[in-house]
């Protein structure tokens, strides 16, 4: 009985470990990438990381001392393998000859074998003053935040009337709700962006922001069910003590919900940081430019360095990789509590 319950349990955690090799390889690769010259990214065989060949050398110090040092290898125009003594300039180096001949300066050309790290780190600066990035990461973190804020209190309040509250046509009303998460995005766009063209919010935020003070089918039933598992007791006993239903929802039940609440913000927040297709249809200026739209535009400028566009989309990337590493346990928590009672 403990073997095969030792040989289940080495086989779950076996497909977990295997699923979340699969899931974090291509951010992995992306982020090696983004540390790599065109050359590495581009080589014969897949290298993982941001390797250059090296060799050990003698040098010789202006003192007439000599050392040996590692030395970045490479390949002459003639195919002569050589070791860089001395970086000039771009494309140029001053050079010697492992056989031991003397130094002289040719362009340089591609690596050959792979023996030492060499990351790129300037990519990372390249890439960010080579576009507005804080510009456009301050109109990301507004947009993320009003999105936010909009609809967890368009998600609470209407779930307290669907979970709390007795009226006439309560769960129909709320089947009816449920009903329109299966209409695709595409299906309401077309009518949707007319709309906003009409009001004159086109080239603006507001497309972005307003529907979120309007509520979501899902996060709306997220809520509800998280407030179907709270006793009906508390709201009762409130009640009596004269507090109205206002009250009974912000003094009462919202502190009990902090694990839907922290839920519903999170994926809110996660969605408007990533979301592209809103952006993309809504903003024409480059001054009101979200991240996931800046990305775009930096790859129409930049589409074949790819080390700078690998370390754009990193940065990008990033943030919510560590939001969600810090709230994950109020997550899955959050999660987990709201399908306890229908």
């Amino acid at each position: 009985m403990k073997k095969s319950r030792r040989l289940g349990t080495f086989l779950t955690y076996a497909l977990l470990i295997l699923f979340g090799v699969i899931f974090v390889a291509p951010f992995l690769w992306m982020l090696t990438t983004s540390l790599k010259t065109d050359t590495q990214i581009f080589a014969p065989t897949v290298q993982w990381l941001p390797n250059v060949p090296t060799t050990k050398v003698k040098m010789t110090d202006s003192n007439g001392t000599e050392r040996e040092a590692h030395v970045p290898i490479k390949l002459t125009a003639s195919g002569e393998k050589v070791a860089v003594i001395e970086e000039l300039e771009e494309g140029k180096s001053k050079i010697r000859a492992l056989d031991g001949t003397a130094e002289k300066i040719v362009a340089t050309a591609s690596l050959t074998d792979k023996k030492s790290l060499a990351p790129q780190w300037h990519n990372y600066p390249d890439a960010l003053s080579s576009f507005p990035f804080a510009r456009f990461f301050f109109n990301t973190v507004v947009l993320c935040t009003l999105t936010m804020i909009g609809t967890v209190l368009s998600a609470l309040i209407p779930a307290y009337g669907f979970s709390r509250l007795k009226w006439k046509g309560r769960d129909q009303v709320f089947v009816l709700l449920l009903a329109t998460l299966m209409l695709p995005p595409q299906v309401t766009m077309l009518p949707i962006f007319l709309l906003f063209r009409t009001l004159g919010w086109t080239g603006t935020l507001a497309p972005l922001i307003v529907p979120s003070f309007f509520g979501s089918a899902f996060y709306i039933f997220l809520m509800r069910q998280f407030l179907l598992t709270i006793p009906q007791e508390l709201s009762d006993a409130a009640r009596i003590d004269g507090c109205n239903e206002l009250g009974i929802l912000f003094r009462v039940l919202v502190p009990i919900c902090k694990p839907a609440i922290a839920t519903v913000a999170l994926l809110s927040f996660t969605g408007a940081w990533m979301d592209f297709n809103g952006p993309l249809i809504y903003l024409h200026d480059e001054n009101t430019y979200t991240l996931a739209v800046g990305l775009l535009s930096f790859l129409g400028r930049h589409s074949g360095e790819w080390g700078l566009l690998m370390a754009a989309a990193t940065v990008i990337t990033l943030p919510m990789l560590v939001l969600f590493f810090f709230a994950q346990k109020t997550y899955i928590q959050g999660i987990v509590t709201t399908g306890l009672k229908g």
